[in-house]
């Protein structure tokens, strides 16, 4: 009764990996079926180093998403932790973004060959995350930043009160 949210999590996480390998199956047998087989006409060297780039798409972040997702346990074989909440973001998050990308492009690739430039959001997304964290850091220590009327006044009328001399009231007796 103790681990019951443990064992939840464990059957949550090994039914979404399920889905994710599922999915990934899929969309490669549907790749090889219409594109290797219907087309095979215009199937080149292009198309298989294609295939190589989505299958080491799929296998990075799916590999790191199902050691995320194991569970852990302790010496004697009782269930410590049923893995991380694949429902989250951050991280867990971007590597299901690259895992979905990766499907829309290999399929949408069967219609045009255009639609491989989609992969370009991937690094551009990191670029921009990238660019915001760094900007965090280098703006920590700058007073370059406007400040408003409003909050000029605040500040000042804060200064001149912590300048005044405090005086300490004594009870005479």
């Amino acid at each position: 009764m103790a681990n019951q949210g443990a064992k939840k999590r464990k059957e949550e996480n090994t039914r979404h990996m399920a889905n994710l390998r599922h999915l990934i199956i899929a969309c490669n047998v549907v790749y090889v079926l219409v594109r290797m087989l219907i087309f095979h006409s215009s199937f080149t060297w292009k198309h298989w180093v294609g295939l190589l780039l989505t299958s080491v798409a799929y296998f990075i972040p799916y590999q790191q998403l199902s050691q995320m997702a194991k569970p852990a346990y302790s010496d004697d074989g009782e269930l410590l932790d049923g893995g991380f909440d694949m429902s989250t973001g951050g991280i867990c998050g971007y590597l299901h973004d690259v895992i979905y990308i990766t499907s829309f492009v290999q399929l949408m690739s069967i219609i045009s060959d255009k639609f491989w430039y989609t992969y370009l959001v991937i690094p551009a997304f990191g670029a921009y995350k990238s660019f915001g964290f760094i900007r965090g850091f280098l703006s920590l220590g700058s007073e370059g930043e406007v400040e408003d009327e409003k909050t000029r006044k605040k500040r000042e009328k804060m200064e001149k009160k912590a300048s005044r001399p405090k005086l300490v009231k004594t009870r005479n007796r």
